[in-house]
């Protein structure tokens, strides 16, 4: 993997995801460490962030190495200058670029002309970081992935995207409530079904949330309406009106599911009041794993190739 991008969860194959659990496994257990001393990594942001930004800084900080945060306003994606030039003057001064835009077109266009390796902290189509450090703690908790029931309900979203692509290229069956108009669809559904049957995992789509839910042994949600959505917000909030993951929903999936939110959450909207902190709750550990997992592929991306420390 050393210099490559990483856009997209697709562009990862089952032995790229199992090694970088087991680095990021191998990381979280023995703290840190000097394997990128003396490397910068840029964050470019064109959306607020708290996860993806701590996160990444922490990782580099841990790993000996140093990231430079670039604020909306400092850089000027495609207004103040063209994203070709930004990522051309980068690649001069930095070792790798993750970028969090609203467009993934924005994303490509990055990497198409940095010659550092770029990673994708979100964007409209994909959050793969948000998706790994999820199957991270999956295993973690799990012990296992392959025939694993993941049922997502909500929007068909970023979240929702990586998360199908990781399901279907790592065995774990995957479901998914939304209500017509909000499905995940298109390019995506297409490869996530190809990979499936490389796999062996069952793909799922349904607008029946009780459907999707029933026996998973991992049960997931996210906002009903994302940055950039605020104008559709209130739609949203009609449409998604019984896809709220509630304690009785919960109930039907299997005694030991997990519950997972990638963060932040709406309480009260797509999921019940309180429900992030009972004992099924997952969540903050996703948080912290998206530390673990990250510092994983900065290693993967921009160290030395190399066995996992």
């Amino acid at each position: 993997m050393p210099g490559k991008d990483l856009l997209s969860v697709s562009d990862l194959t089952a032995e790229d995801i199992w090694r970088l659990i087991a680095r990021a496994r191998d990381m979280k257990r023995e703290g840190p460490n000097r394997l990128l001393e003396a490397k910068v990594l840029a964050l470019i942001f064109e959306k607020p962030s708290l996860r993806t930004r701590v996160s990444f800084d922490v990782a580099m900080r841990q790993l000996g190495g140093h990231a430079i945060y670039l604020s909306p306003g400092e850089v000027g994606l495609g207004q103040r200058e063209p994203v070709s030039d930004v990522a051309r003057v980068l690649s001069r001064y930095v070792d790798g670029i993750v970028a969090r835009t609203f467009s993934h077109d924005v994303m490509e266009s990055l990497a198409r002309h940095a010659t550092v390796p770029v990673i994708n902290g979100l964007t409209d189509r994909e959050h793969p970081c948000q998706a790994l450090s999820d199957f991270l703690t999956i295993y973690e908790r799990k012990g296992r992935l392959e025939g694993l029931t993941l049922a997502f309900v909500g929007d068909g979203n970023n979240v929702a995207r990586s998360l199908l692509l990781a399901a279907s290229i790592m065995g774990t069956d995957f479901r998914i409530a939304s209500p017509q108009g909000y499905e995940v669809g298109g390019e995506l559904l297409a490869l996530g079904r190809r990979f499936a049957r490389q796999s062996g995992a069952q793909l799922l789509l349904t607008a029946e949330p009780r459907r999707a839910v029933h026996g998973a042994d991992v049960v997931y949600t996210d906002v009903w309406a994302s940055m950039g959505q605020e104008a559709e917000a209130e739609a949203r909030r009609l449409a998604f009106a019984d896809y709220q993951l509630t304690r009785d929903l919960l109930a039907m999936a299997a005694k030991d599911a997990l519950l997972m939110h990638p963060l932040p959450a709406h309480h009260g909207e797509e999921i019940a009041p309180g429900l992030l902190d009972e004992g099924q709750s997952v969540v903050f550990d996703q948080a912290e794993n998206r530390l673990h997992l990250q510092k994983a592929l900065l290693v993967e991306l921009m160290g030395k190739v190399g066995p996992s420390p």
